[in-house]
């Protein structure tokens, strides 16, 4: 990644993924906003020293979450930024519900620019790397079963983790904000999504996480930076 150097551009790749908000739900109009997220990819925003206070809104006093700058697994946070309005950021954080943006003020955050970004298909069962409109790699992935089927919408990754119960997910796992909303009766693993190690790549079986094979997975820790955006689509 590379520091936002101009304002101007900083703005333009914001505004351009500004209707990103509701991707969630297919319509033409969103999926050529996320297509616009592939071709030109988006801001990350780092915060500053102290915790962030995420707002409902463009200068709300309503908080809905702090961050600090680790996560929960002690990686330094990264917020993908969705959408803009006049000084004020719109966020993805692992804090909020999956369809819930946060908002923070510009001079809160540095920002850096981040080409790529993720694309799971899960009709198709596949996962492509986009990097400033170039699609780097297809991959063949597991998604979660009739049960407890993988969340659609617009998510980031938000950590990178090696060695954490490999007996379970493997070698490495990208862990995303979004939120598994149907977990399964009897399971212990947690609610958070996430890409990681698994077997019967191309089924449909998993808690809600995307699954796919080992050389794949640590090519995704390798290229994706922290933040990056992970569109989820049916």
């Amino acid at each position: 990644m590379r520091r936002t150097g101009n304002l101007v551009a900083a703005c333009a790749v914001a505004a351009a993924v500004l209707t990103a908000l509701a991707a969630e739900n297919p319509s033409p109009a969103r999926a050529s906003a996320a297509h616009r997220l592939y071709a030109i990819g988006s801001d990350v925003a780092i915060p500053r020293p102290g915790r962030l206070a995420l707002r409902a809104g463009p200068g709300s006093r309503r908080v809905l979450a702090r961050v600090g700058r680790r996560t929960v697994f002690g990686t330094p946070t990264r917020l993908a930024v969705v959408g803009s309005s006049g000084e004020w950021l719109a966020v993805v954080s692992a804090m909020l519900g999956n369809r819930v943006r946060g908002f923070i003020h510009r001079s809160s955050v540095r920002l850096v620019h981040d080409p790529f970004s993720l694309e799971i298909d899960l009709s198709a069962r596949r996962l492509t790397v986009w990097r400033m409109g170039a699609a780097l790699r297809r991959v063949a992935i597991g998604i979660g079963g009739r049960a407890s089927p993988t969340p659609a919408g617009r998510f980031s990754i938000t950590d990178k983790l090696t060695n954490f119960m490999p007996s379970v997910y493997g070698c490495c796992i990208l862990a995303l904000s979004g939120r598994q909303t149907r977990i399964p009766q009897g399971w212990r693993g947690g609610a958070r999504l996430a890409i990681h190690v698994g077997s019967v790549v191309g089924g449909a079986v998993s808690a809600g996480c995307v699954r796919a094979s080992e050389r794949d997975v640590r090519y995704l820790m390798r290229i994706l930076p922290l933040g990056t955006q992970v569109v989820i689509h049916a």
